[in-house]
């Protein structure tokens, strides 16, 4: 008896291990992702929240909707969500959107996702009033005689050269200019003596309200009406202010009074 049931046995483990593994079905594995930090979680897409905590949405969180922050130290430098993306052609809807300047110049802040673009346009020099006029004496502006323009009072019979400063040598050719002031737009100043054989100016202050003067330079001519006539002191030196109104003011000595000077402005017609 002990043998048989010693046969049956051996015979019940021969037909166990002689099943095909076919039959015993696939294998199946169930394998949880590694939790150690050091693996991270993907970054195509993230499932946040929206604000009021309704339905869920996805925000892309790759380097397509990376930016390049602001430049330290400038104005957006600490503002979220300003910058330009790190790779524009692959960058979800961005557009230019309001804001600071993008690494420190004034070019267009990028936002991804923007709907409103905002292009910073430049001020046209020709349509933007300045504070005050001025225009530079350059190298192009000189007659071939070395003279700036001429100058011309019809009043008191006057036509005189305007040359460049206000010294000895350049007042004994003619009017002198005052190298400080415009030539051409906002305030003009012209300097010449009153006495000797260049008395330019020896009879300005006679000039009344309402009277011409004309100035011509390669820019232009343009005419004057005289506003004032007045008794200055030396060291009065507010007619040279810059003015945003094309004007013209006249210097000259007072005679016997060293320490004063006529002065007389006129204002374009």
């Amino acid at each position: 008896m002990k043998k048989l049931c010693a046969f049956l046995c051996l015979m019940c483990l021969t037909a166990a291990l002689t099943v095909p593994a076919s039959a015993a079905g696939p294998l199946e594995y169930s394998i949880d992702a590694p939790g150690d930090p050091d693996y991270g979680t993907p970054t195509s897409f993230e499932p946040v929240a929206t604000a009021d905590g309704g339905a869920r949405k996805n925000e892309d969180v790759s380097k397509n909707a990376a930016l390049i922050p602001p430049g330290f130290g400038t104005a957006s430098a600490d503002a979220l969500n300003t910058g330009t993306p790190l790779t524009p052609n692959l960058a979800p809807g961005s557009i230019p959107a309001t804001g600071a300047a993008v690494n420190g110049t004034s070019a267009p802040v990028f936002v991804p996702g923007s709907t409103i673009p905002t292009v910073n346009t430049p001020a046209d020099p020709e349509t933007s009033a300045p504070s005050t006029g001025y225009t530079e004496v350059t190298s192009d502006l000189y007659y071939s005689g070395g003279h700036l323009g001429t100058l011309k009072i019809p009043a008191i019979g006057l036509t005189v050269k305007v040359y460049e400063g206000t010294d000895s040598k350049t007042l004994a050719k003619g009017a002198g200019h005052f190298e400080e002031t415009s030539i051409w737009r906002g305030n003009i100043a012209v300097a010449a003596h009153n006495r000797g054989t260049n008395n330019h100016f020896g009879k300005i202050h006679t000039l009344e309200l309402g009277d011409e003067i004309t100035l011509t330079t390669k820019l232009g001519t343009r005419t004057y009406e005289v506003v004032s006539v007045s008794k200055v002191l030396e060291t009065d030196r507010s007619g040279l202010a810059a003015t945003t109104e094309n004007m013209i003011t006249l210097y000259t000595c007072v005679m016997n009074q060293r320490d004063y000077r006529w002065c007389v402005k006129a204002v374009e017609i």
